[in-house]
C-alpha cells in the first residue's frame, strides 16, 4: 500500500489541484522520486540542486520533522502520512 503525501497550496498546480496524493516508496527519497515521476517538476520545488530538502521547505513523516530523523533517507511504510510545508516568512 502507498503512503499519502499532503500537498501544500502552492504546489497543487503541479498535482492538478489535488491536496493529497498517494505514491509508493520505502524512503522519503523514493517517495519524492515517485512524486516527481507522477507530477514532473515537483521535486525541484522540494529539493535544491544539491539534492537535499530546500531550507525553506519542511517535510514531516507522521508529524515528525525529517530534519531530526534521517532526512531523505527517512524510512517510510504503507499508511504513513507525509506533509510538505513551505516555510512562512513575515511577522512584525
Amino acid at each position: 500500500m502507498p503512503v499519502t503525501v499532503r500537498i501544500p497550496t502552492p504546489l497543487r498546480r503541479i498535482t492538478d489541484g489535488k491536496d493529497k496524493v498517494e505514491v509508493e516508496g520505502d524512503t522519503l527519497q523514493s517517495v519524492v522520486d515517485a512524486l516527481d515521476g507522477a507530477y514532473p517538476g515537483i521535486k525541484e520545488r522540494i529539493c535544491g540542486e544539491d539534492g537535499d530538502i530546500r531550507h525553506f521547505v519542511n517535510v514531516y513523516v507522521n508529524g515528525e520533522d525529517v530534519r531530526y530523523m534521517d532526512g531523505l533517507g527517512t524510512a517510510t511504510k504503507s499508511g504513513d502520512e507525509i506533509s510538505i510545508v513551505p516555510a512562512v516568512a513575515g511577522g512584525r
